[in-house]
């Protein structure tokens, strides 16, 4: 049964959104304000629709894409070749992480090797796996790993290498061997690191799959976007922006934030910012 509480005046107190309800409600007006000035500076400024579209040019080009099945197919693709390539980069990155982290002698002679690596972006890479390998989905995902692995790898390796040395002897005072130590200190150790190069990954990879789209795919949000303007559609490339964006937000929703509270969240190792509020 609901209660109401009233003041002095008999009056009852305003309701009251939830901190949530709040944020999204904050988000959604932003949006509305934008379209609204987005739609009203098109007349304003006076530029054909090729060179500056209107809110409602965007959504006609977004209708007719789902209409005809283009818009679901490219995201399908998109979806499967980030998918990959996350999961296969992130997969191996944490493997060599670990594995290379447990030497020192090891991690001290690849580090300056990992270092210069990672600072080639993918799209350095794209244009040689495409002599290499032409276009299509296999080189988009070997630019997605490539780009996936070395953030993965470099903090879980960091991770590895920082694990607190009292605990590791501690579990070999009791008796514990390798396996017991790598179970109860290096891996609890390593997984925020884990973690952090996950999401710094993925949002790389978002970029790489858009680069990767633009140069050696038929099909994808990123062609969409490509497409697009050398069709002179410009619409069509502003619905793929959108969608590109939503897809990301998705994701980080959907999968990055609850993967992070089901592990070093729910250990009180790594407080979300938006929970303190």
């Amino acid at each position: 049964m609901t209660s109401v509480v009233t003041g002095d005046a008999g009056f009852a107190r305003p309701w009251r959104l939830s901190r949530r309800a709040a944020r999204t409600l904050k988000g959604v007006t932003g949006i509305v304000l934008m379209l609204v000035a987005w739609q009203v500076s098109v007349p304003i400024i006076g530029m054909s629709s090729y060179f500056y579209p209107a809110p409602l040019d965007v959504w006609a080009a977004f209708v007719d894409l789902v209409r005809k099945g283009v818009l679901p197919i490219y995201i399908a693709d998109s979806l499967g070749r980030y998918g990959a390539g996350v999961g296969i980069g992130a997969a191996l990155g944490i493997v060599f992480g670990i594995a290379i982290g447990l030497s020192r002698r090891t991690s001290l002679a690849f580090s300056p090797l990992f270092k210069f690596l990672f600072a080639l972006v993918e799209v350095a890479w794209i244009p040689i796996f495409v002599v290499w390998f032409g276009y299509g989905v296999k080189t988009i995902v070997l630019a997605l790993i490539y780009v996936v692995f070395f953030p993965v790898m470099y903090n879980t390796l960091l991770s590895v290498r920082t694990a607190p040395a009292v605990l590791v002897n501690a579990v070999r005072s009791l008796g514990g061997g390798r396996i017991a130590v790598m179970r109860y200190v290096i891996l609890p150790s390593a997984l925020p690191g884990m973690i952090t190069g996950l999401r710094l990954a993925a949002g790389f990879a978002f970029r790489g799959l858009v680069f990767g789209e633009f140069i050696a795919a038929k099909t994808g949000v990123g062609y969409l976007i490509f497409e697009g303007a050398q069709s002179q559609q410009t619409s069509r490339s502003i619905v793929g922006m959108i969608i590109m964006g939503l897809m990301w937000l998705a994701i980080d929703q959907f999968y990055l934030r609850p993967f992070e509270r089901a592990t070093v969240q729910r250990w009180g190792l790594i407080v979300d910012a938006a929970d303190r509020r």
